[in-house]
């Protein structure tokens, strides 16, 4: 049985979907805490990994 695999989230869907703007997910990502694969020249997620990431408190740290 085959599964669904997550859809890829660009930086702009990320900001709008955890509702900051995207300057703060790009310094997320320079300070390595939020969970991206870069591809190419563009950054991707995956929303579940960002929601675990949220959970675990590592979004209030810097």
């Amino acid at each position: 049985m085959e599964t669904k695999s997550e859809k890829w989230s660009s930086l702009e869907e990320v900001a709008d979907y955890l509702g900051v703007n995207k300057d703060t997910i790009r310094n997320w990502i320079k300070n390595h805490n939020i969970p991206a694969c870069r591809v190419g020249k563009l950054w991707r997620f995956k929303l579940s990994e960002v929601d675990e990431w949220v959970k675990s408190g590592k979004s209030g740290k810097s």
